[in-house]
């Protein structure tokens, strides 16, 4: 099951990194380096690779707010290494982090699941 997880995690993670990308490019006035881009894909991966591992055992309530204060933590780390450039960034990772919390939720059913 954990191997389940973990592909959906990533699968997720890389479309949520795609979107992120589509959405920088359309909030930028300038041009956006690749390296920058890639580090934004990359966050929003390893965000899908994290909470795929995370134990399943809460109440939906719960996962939700998991979600909200993980993505955010996640979305810290590109967020303070761009010198804090792109807020809606950041707060976009707590979004991301409900949508990995319900994708998991409803996709993944195990005898541990409440």
């Amino acid at each position: 099951m954990l191997v389940k997880r973990i592909l959906i995690g990533l699968i997720v993670g890389s479309l949520l990194g795609l979107v992120c990308i589509l959405g920088a490019h359309l909030r930028s006035t300038e041009s956006i380096d690749g390296w920058y881009l890639f580090a934004f894909w990359f966050n929003r991966f390893l965000m899908g690779f994290v909470f795929a591992l995370l134990p399943t055992r809460l109440e939906l309530k719960y996962k939700i707010i998991r979600g909200i204060i993980l993505g955010l933590v996640v979305s810290f780390a590109f967020y303070s290494a761009t010198n804090y450039h792109d807020f809606l960034g950041f707060i976009a990772g707590g979004l991301y982090g409900v949508i990995l919390e319900l994708v998991f939720h409803y996709t993944i059913k195990d005898k541990m699941d409440v």
